[in-house]
């Protein structure tokens, strides 16, 4: 696996007074290419660990697996003998299980991703309208306004790397029946840490994840949205706000998609009535 953190040497300078060497440290990202059966599929831009989590919640989020028979094997490649002197654990290449089709060429689609953007390749709002093969709708779990309050504090206290670096965003499931946080990711991008989320949910063979609530870090954008819906989570739950075409979208599906979760307050955008008291 590569280096998660890097050190480097920066000058710390208060106004009007004399700057200050030290070292500092950054939280790394590099390129991951996910290939299926050898054919390139997508690279996107991440900290490096978890690799097999993120290709795994990433073939969740685009519809082409939904349970872990559905891989046969993954392997990082690289290195003497494909072309390379060391290998970096930046290519993954991922074997799909007989009669799992692979994803289907898509023109319309250019599958590089950044650190701050998931789907910014899609050609339109159509092509990731994806369908989920769970029903959200359907689950009529229902969480208590101080549980979801208490879930910020939970999240940033269990992200070690951010502690050290101030970098990283962390995405986390919680079991809402016993209040047991079940996993955390962190990574420099969003997308990349709910991806790692659903992945390990994935391999674990706990799709779909009925009764869970998926908290993040920072906003809730529109592609957070279909990971979650696409992995059967029925609560996704953000620090800060969500988009337009996020809340719309949680409206279509059935999801309840709540915001600005901060001290005491929160906002509930879609299908308030799994907030008990609403």
């Amino acid at each position: 696996m590569g280096r998660i953190t890097v050190r480097r040497a920066v000058a710390r300078i208060t106004v009007g007074g004399e700057p200050v060497r030290r070292i500092d440290t950054l939280v790394v990202e590099e390129p991951l290419e996910i290939r299926i059966a050898g054919t390139p599929l997508a690279v996107t831009m991440r900290t490096p660990g978890h690799d097999v989590e993120l290709a795994a919640g990433f073939l969740v989020s685009e519809g082409v697996i939904g349970a872990a028979e559905d891989i046969r094997s993954a392997i990082h490649c690289g290195g003497p003998g494909t072309g390379g002197e060391v290998n970096e654990y930046n290519v993954l290449d991922i074997a799909l299980a007989a009669g799992v089709a692979p994803p289907a060429p898509d023109v319309t689609r250019n599958f590089y991703t950044t650190s701050s953007c998931g789907m910014c390749g899609k050609a339109s709002i159509d092509a990731v309208r994806t369908v989920s093969r769970f029903d959200v709708r359907s689950d009529p779990v229902t969480v208590e306004p101080e549980q979801v309050a208490a879930l910020p504090d939970r999240l940033r206290a269990e992200q070690a790397v951010f502690e050290k670096t101030g970098g990283l965003h962390a995405a986390a499931l919680f079991d809402v029946a016993t209040g047991e946080l079940l996993v955390l990711r962190e990574d420099v991008g969003r997308h990349n840490a709910v991806d790692k989320v659903i992945g390990w949910a994935l391999l674990q063979d706990r799709l779909p994840l009925r009764g869970m609530v998926l908290q993040v870090s920072g906003r809730a954008s529109f592609e957070l949205v279909q990971k979650a819906v696409m992995a059967g989570i029925p609560v996704l739950s953000a620090v800060s706000a969500p988009s337009s075409l996020a809340a719309e979208l949680a409206d279509e599906a059935g999801l309840t998609l709540i915001g600005f979760v901060r001290g005491d307050h929160m906002n509930v955008y879609t299908h308030a009535q799994r907030i008990a008291g609403t």
